[in-house]
């Protein structure tokens, strides 16, 4: 599941930023947040390194969609 969700990832890499329609930003926020979730429930086992590692990922994630 993961390793599928990060190959979509990867092929719409360029595809979803926020200058692109509201339509298209909200399925690029909605992948930020499902791929932070993601990195969280890798994490989970430590759970300030989840914390830190989906706050990281959401925060990176969220700022290139805003500047893409």
């Amino acid at each position: 599941m993961r390793l599928a969700w990060f190959s979509w990832l990867l092929r719409h890499f360029t595809e979803y930023g926020y200058s692109q329609g509201l339509l298209r930003a909200a399925i690029g926020t909605t992948a930020v947040l499902v791929t932070a979730a993601l990195v969280w429930f890798a994490l989970h086992r430590n759970r300030p390194a989840a914390v830190a590692a989906a706050c990281f990922v959401s925060a990176l994630g969220i700022g290139w969609l805003a500047f893409h």
